[in-house]
């Protein structure tokens, strides 16, 4: 929409997924299909694209699916993340390459602060501790190789319409009350930085942007206020709320032993606001409503004009 020549690279989509249902192939130039763990093919796929930008987004996501498959995890998540950096120092047109780690990159105290860039890494679970590994490859590269200004970004929880994939809060929602049946919540007191995901590409994009302009690099947190503290219970019932449900609470507790989760994480996004001068345009409420509002479609739009009415209308804010 901005005019940008894209070429992706990835796995097969899965059969439900944004991808398929937005028809969102016929967008780029270049569509690989590829695991980043095949250093050579990955090699060869950037030497095709020739890029000028690259924003690294593929991981193994899902903290539970980290306990079941930790090697996976980390292969992806680390020697993924090491194959894509070794990858952008055979270009010579590149001139920006944006790391995406996370906000589980920290190691988690249970601090009342957000957590700020300067922080200590490290992580308890698999998926935790395979995107600190994979952010401290990338300050090294920054420090030792880049060619072209390099930059990380860690951010909140996100949530936006287009989520399928398994064990995430916004697609279980959806399927229990669309089937009017109650979500089970493992962690309801659990605090987490809820952003639209909106807001957190806006933040990437204004951090490429730095990064061509002038050269920006370094680690950058990209969360919602600290002010603004939200509980998964909290999301949840004013989810609920806005899809119509109206049983209190809009949830039940999951009593099955669960594997270790943070309780409370926040991030200081002071930096981005300062010298990237963004901030989030959606506050809580609005973050959840825009989420419903892509699920239920009460315009029955293409999910492709559906997700580019949101773009647009954010655009204006």
């Amino acid at each position: 929409m901005q005019g940008h020549t894209v070429s992706g690279v990835s796995l097969d989509p899965q059969e439900i997924s944004l991808f398929n249902q937005a028809h969102l192939s016929n967008i780029y130039k270049n569509d690989f299909r590829l695991d980043i763990r095949d250093r050579q093919e990955l090699s060869r796929a950037f030497a095709k694209i020739d890029p000028e930008v690259i924003i690294h987004l593929a991981a193994q996501p899902l903290v539970r699916e980290s306990y079941k498959y930790p090697i996976e995890t980390f292969e992806t998540n680390v020697i993924g993340t090491l194959n894509v950096l070794e990858a952008t120092r055979q270009l010579t047109n590149l001139k920006s390459s944006l790391i995406i780690t996370t906000d589980k990159v920290y190691k988690n105290h249970n601090h009342l602060r957000g957590y700020v860039e300067t922080d200590e890494l490290g992580g308890d679970d698999p998926y935790s501790a395979s995107k600190a590994a994979a952010d401290i490859a990338a300050q090294s590269w920054i420090k030792s190789f880049a060619n072209s200004p390099m930059a990380i970004a860690r951010a909140g929880n996100v949530i936006g319409g287009g989520d399928w994939a398994i064990d995430r809060i916004v697609p279980d929602l959806v399927n229990a009350y669309s089937t009017g049946n109650l979500p089970l919540l493992r962690y309801p007191e659990a605090v987490r930085p809820w952003q639209h995901v909106l807001d957190c590409l806006n933040g990437y994009l204004s951090l490429v942007d730095l990064q061509l302009s002038a050269g920006a690099t370094g680690e950058w947190n990209f969360g919602p206020e600290i002010q603004k503290r939200y509980s998964v219970a909290e999301l949840v019932s004013t989810f609920a709320t806005n899809w119509g449900v109206d049983t209190q609470p809009a949830w039940i507790r999951d009593e099955v032993s669960q594997p270790y989760e943070a309780g409370y994480l926040l991030l200081d996004s002071s930096k981005a606001r300062s010298d990237l001068h963004w901030k989030d345009k959606l506050g809580f409420e609005e973050t959840v409503k825009w989420t419903v509002d892509w699920y239920t479609n009460p315009e029955k739009l293409s999910i492709r004009s559906l997700c580019e009415a949101q773009i647009n209308e954010f655009t204006r804010l």
